[in-house]
């Protein structure tokens, strides 16, 4: 059988790869992995609006129960939540049921240990084996040790209440558009926003369980352009189907991306002697204008692979506190354990309110440069990734691009195909090198 954790849980289509029988199995092996060693035997479960959330989160509190472990369920909440309130309210562990910006007819299934953390790869291979084993060696308790399911009535004002208290300022005065992708911000981005003074115009904040990511939210911020100019909003914000990004828009329709964002919150950090270690962690498929951008403002930029977990992984090693991607999935360790798109949202508009500058001028601080993208399906990826053919036109290519640009090619982690990445300022050269670039990639 195929490995079930990818990057970010298990995840497949709904009742068809992701079947309520899988389910119950990673609710009984994730509960008795992930309570034993003394930790609380107890388990919150939350979820995104999907449809296909109702069938999933029955399967799996019925897994949980089933191995003596008790549920507490949250209801509808960002995936950031759930991993604060795992911490809160001390639980074992947290599941979060949410394919993210994926479109409805998928959805997924993650875990958070008691630390509010996503599992280290250890912990997830103990689960997969015993869902993947005939007859796992797990408890079957009867009468009262068995698991029981609470609700947590007030799960979603301890969030927000948490949210805003990161940060100590008014937002009154800004107009902000705020796209909830009909997923799991649609509730607290905008009580958020309202609460701490903001003029909040919500769109796409009506879920009907099937309309999730459908043409809105970070994947597709078209619509949330054209409202921020019709309704002369100061800036516009959009977050994904588990609301742990964010993307923004500025006041004149313009994409702010997670790399701009980053740009200005690191440097706002910095000059109010908060950025720990003066380092930001992202990734390598970070904009080569927000390196430049920081190495201006001599703040130190660490990259890894793209994932968030790798984000985390590195924040960790090296003891610096902010990091992201570009998709607007932005960690501020200070604040919480995984990527939060609430808080993002927040800390980007307290930046807006303390300088007084618009979010136009703020993201004027790093030069964005054009990158290509290109995908090449190939037969074998680790042959074409250690191919001396390869290596020798990536440094032909730099060359060409005479240090004002760069070339990155990686192997997708789920097909086979290679992925090219170039970047630099001259968009018809770019043109000419990615697509020479696939032709040797193609013929390895």
């Amino acid at each position: 059988m195929a490995k079930l954790f990818g990057t970010d849980g298990v995840r497949g289509v709904a009742n068809t790869e992701l079947t309520p029988e899988l389910a119950f199995k990673l609710g009984r092996a994730g509960a008795h992995v992930l309570t034993r060693q003394g930790h609380p035997k107890k388990v919150v479960i939350g979820r995104d609006t999907r449809i296909s959330g109702d069938m999933l989160e029955a399967a799996l509190v019925a897994g949980i129960c089933s191995v003596g472990v008790n549920v507490y369920k949250v209801g509808v909440l960002p995936t950031p939540a759930i991993a604060y309130l795992t911490k809160k309210l001390g639980a074992g562990a947290g599941v979060v049921i949410s394919a993210s910006h994926n479109p409805v007819n998928d959805n997924g299934i993650k875990f958070f240990g008691p630390s509010g953390y996503k599992l280290p790869d250890e912990l997830e291979a103990k689960i997969e084996k015993l869902v993947l084993e005939d007859n796992p060696d797990l408890p079957r308790p009867t009468g009262g040790e068995l698991g029981r399911e609470y609700y947590v009535e007030s799960a979603l004002d301890s969030y927000i209440n948490y949210a805003k208290s990161t940060i100590k300022t008014d937002l009154s005065g800004i107009k902000v558009v705020v796209d909830c992708a009909n997923g799991a911000a649609f509730q607290v981005a905008p009580r958020v926003l309202e609460e701490l003074g903001a003029e909040v115009i919500p769109i796409f904040h009506m879920p009907d369980g099937v309309n999730i990511n459908a043409g809105c939210g970070s994947t597709h911020p078209e619509a949330l352009m054209e409202e921020v100019l019709k309704q002369g909003a100061d800036l516009g914000l959009a977050h994904d189907g588990d609301a742990d990004r964010v993307l923004a828009v500025d006041s004149q329709g313009q994409l702010v991306d997670g790399d701009r964002i980053m740009v200005i919150c690191a440097k706002h950090l910095k000059a109010k002697g908060r950025l720990r270690k003066n380092t930001l962690v992202t990734t390598v498929m970070s904009n080569i204008g927000l390196h430049k951008a920081l190495e201006e403002a001599e703040i130190n930029v660490v990259e890894t692979k793209v994932g968030d977990r790798y984000v985390l992984e590195k924040l960790l090693e090296t003891g610096a506190r902010f990091g992201g991607e570009q998709s607007g999935h932005i960690i501020f360790l200070e604040h919480n354990t995984t990527g939060d798109g609430i808080i993002t949202a927040l800390q980007l508009l307290a930046v807006i309110k303390e300088t007084g500058q618009s979010l136009k001028k703020l993201a004027a601080q790093m030069e964005q440069y054009p990158q290509i993208l290109k995908n090449v399906r190939v037969k074998d990826k680790t042959h074409v990734m250690h191919s001396p053919s390869l290596t020798e036109a990536i440094r032909r290519f730099e060359r060409e691009l005479e240090g004002q640009g760069r070339i990155l090619v990686r192997p997708s982690g789920t097909e086979p195909l290679v992925r090219i990445m170039v970047e630099g300022k001259d968009m018809e050269q770019l043109q000419a090198i990615v697509d020479k670039m696939a032709d040797i990639v193609g013929d390895i």
